[in-house]
C-alpha cells in the first residue's frame, strides 16, 4: 500500500537563525520545555530535521513511507528577511523533490508578513516548482488569516486550486501569559501553551475566525488541512451547529457543512483507533489523509496503524493516499 504523508517538517538555518530569537521571546520556557534530557520527547530524529535526501529516505524506506509531503518550519519571520529566505528554502525543497522522484512534494513557505509577496511566492511554487499547496503557521503578528490583508494569500490559493495546511504555533503573548503562566514552571507553562495543549485550541480558534468572517462563502472551493485530527474541531461540530445557526451567522452554510466540505484532517502522529473511529464516523474517511508529524514523531507505525485499523480496505487506501492523490495531484 503506499502511504502518503503530510506533515513531514525540515529545518533550514537560515530561516531558523531569523525567527528562533522572537519564538524564544515569546516563549520564554522554550529550551527547558524541550530539553533532551527532562522536558518534552520532541523531536524524535532532530539529526533528520535538516536532512532532505538519503537519510530521510532511508528511514521512509524502513517504515513504509512511499511520499512525504514537505514542509518547512519558518515561524515568526521578520518582513524585512522573509521573502528571500522563503524563496530560498523553496527552492531547496523544489531540488529534493527532483532529486528523489516520487518520494517527495513539496509545500510552500510563504512570506506572510508581506501577503502579497506570499501571494506571488505560493504562484511560482505551484506554477513553476510544482509544489502542491502551502503550509502556513498560526498567526502573523497576531493576527488572524480572515483579516483583509492576507486576502492576496486567500485569493491565489482558491485560483490554484491547492489547500492551506494550516499549522499550530503559538498563540499571541497576551492569550500566553492569560491562560498558560500563573504559578507553573517555564518548562510546563511553554509545553501547556505549545503541543500539550495551547496551539491546538488557538488553531481550532483560528478556523472559526475563518468560517464565521465568510471565508467560504467568498471562496467556496478553497481547501483548509487541520492537524491533530482536526484541532480538537470534530469533536465540537454538533455543538458548534446548535450554538451558531445561520440566522445568527448570516453565511450560505452551517459550521459543519463547511467542515465536511472544506476541510481534510489528519492524525499528526496521533495514531490512536478511537480518534480514528470517531473522526471517520463524524467527517468520512473521505477526508482524512494520512500524516506522521516527522521528525517530531517517527514514522514507526505508520503503516500498522492503517491496516490494524476497523476500517475496510477502501477506506484504509483512502487515507493512505487516495485523498492525498485527489487533493495534492499525486500518483
Amino acid at each position: 500500500m503506499r502511504i502518503v504523508t503530510l506533515e513531514e517538517h525540515w529545518t533550514d538555518p537560515a530561516v531558523n537563525a531569523a525567527g528562533m530569537p522572537r519564538l524564544l521571546d515569546r516563549v520564554p520556557g522554550y529550551a527547558a520545555a524541550f530539553d533532551p534530557d527532562t522536558g518534552m520527547p520532541y523531536p524524535r530524529r532532530p539529526e533528520l530535521l535538516a536532512d532532505l535526501g538519503s537519510a530521510r529516505i532511508a528511514d521512509m524506506d524502513r517504515n513504509g513511507i512511499t511520499t512525504q509531503v514537505l514542509s518547512l518550519v519558518n515561524m515568526f519571520l521578520p518582513a524585512d528577511v522573509a521573502p528571500e529566505l522563503t524563496a530560498a528554502a523553496n527552492g531547496a525543497m523544489a531540488e529534493a523533490v527532483a532529486a528523489f522522484p516520487g518520494r517527495f512534494a513539496a509545500f510552500a513557505a510563504l512570506p506572510t508578513a508581506v501577503p502579497g509577496a506570499a501571494a506571488d511566492e505560493l504562484r511560482r511554487c505551484v506554477g513553476e516548482l510544482g509544489f502542491v499547496g502551502t503550509m502556513i503557521m498560526g498567526r502573523t503578528d497576531d493576527e488572524f488569516l480572515d483579516r483583509p490583508r492576507f486576502d492576496p494569500i486567500l485569493r491565489a490559493a482558491s485560483e490554484l486550486a491547492v489547500p492551506i495546511y494550516l499549522h499550530p504555533a503559538p498563540p499571541p503573548a497576551a492569550v500566553s501569559e492569560a491562560n498558560y503562566a500563573g504559578g507553573l514552571s517555564p518548562a510546563v507553562s511553554a509545553a501547556l501553551r505549545l503541543p500539550a495543549w495551547g496551539w491546538h485550541q488557538e488553531t481550532a480558534v483560528h478556523f472559526l475566525h475563518l468560517v464565521l468572517t465568510g471565508v467560504f462563502d467568498r471562496y467556496p472551493g478553497l481547501q483548509f488541512i487541520l492537524g491533530h485530527w482536526g484541532e480538537f474541531i470534530p469533536f465540537y461540530l454538533d455543538r458548534l451547529d446548535d450554538a451558531l445557526p445561520k440566522r445568527m451567522t448570516g453565511l450560505d452554510r452551517t459550521f459543519g457543512e463547511y467542515f465536511r466540505e472544506n476541510v481534510f484532517i489528519t492524525p499528526s502522529g496521533m495514531f490512536s483507533q478511537a480518534q480514528l473511529r470517531y473522526c471517520a464516523d463524524t467527517v468520512g474517511a473521505g477526508r482524512i489523509i494520512h500524516s506522521v508529524d516527522f521528525p517530531m514523531l517517527g514514522n514507526e507505525g505508520a503503516v500498522s496503524f492503517l491496516t490494524e485499523s476497523h476500517l475496510s480496505g477502501e477506506d484504509q487506501e483512502k487515507i493512505a493516499h487516495g485523498n492525498a492523490d485527489a487533493l495534492l495531484g499525486l500518483g
